[in-house]
């Protein structure tokens, strides 16, 4: 299976749709452990990438990734913004020059994006952030596909597991970021970056499904 250009834009389509329709969603989450501005943010910087990616369409892609993550950058405020521009950031770097991607070139670009998330963050598992949702999803990934599982039955295989991820966050302390500052009142909160997460990853197994429909 070889993921093209094309269908990379319209993975950033559908997470720029995604996050529009989970947008108070996100930041109700927020509101409870930080500065009630998570899906208002996320919403307005896709908002412009979506705008962006017409100037992109025939580039390669890790062009297109690099474009998201520097445009995420400089119109997400809070912690999201450099996070998820990194990420974008990295996974281009790592697919640069390229216009498919098979399911380890994938790997290897999530894996890129995760080392920059916990890089730019200075963060790691356990501290109650998007990487407790990013983290799990990647390595059911690798090991689904290290496995010899067909590429779409391990990318939900790694949906499920960054679901978990996600779920688990609830009952974490925070020991990072805005939510930090709550201390033990952070506890019984769902993380809205882990969310947040999850629901590109969900993005992206609903385009991998759509190839081979």
């Amino acid at each position: 299976m070889q993921i093209t250009a094309e269908h990379v834009i319209k993975f950033i389509e559908t997470v720029g749709a995604r996050i529009k329709e989970q947008r108070d969603y996100l930041t109700q989450l927020d509101s409870a452990i930080g500065d009630a501005d998570h899906g208002v943010n996320l919403d307005r910087g896709f908002t412009t990438v979506l705008s962006k990616l017409t100037s992109v369409a025939d580039k390669d892609i890790g062009s297109i990734l690099k474009t998201v993550g520097t445009t995420l950058v400089s119109t997400v405020g809070g912690a999201s913004g450099p996070l998820y521009g990194t990420a974008f950031l990295r996974a281009g770097m790592a697919t640069a020059d390229r216009f498919e991607l098979g399911p380890d070139d994938l790997v290897a670009a999530l894996e890129a994006a995760l080392e920059g998330i916990q890089t730019r963050g200075k963060s790691t598992r356990g501290e109650k952030t998007m990487i407790d949702a990013i983290g799990p999803g990647v390595d059911a990934l690798k090991a689904a596909c290290a496995a010899g599982d067909d590429f779409v039955n391990a990318l939900r295989k790694s949906v499920a597991a960054c679901e978990e991820g996600m779920k688990a966050t609830i009952p974490m302390l925070a020991t990072k970021g805005r939510a930090s500052y709550l201390g033990e009142r952070s506890i019984g909160h769902q993380d809205p970056g882990a969310t947040s997460a999850h629901l590109i990853a969900r993005a992206l197994l609903e385009v991998v499904e759509g190839i081979h429909q």
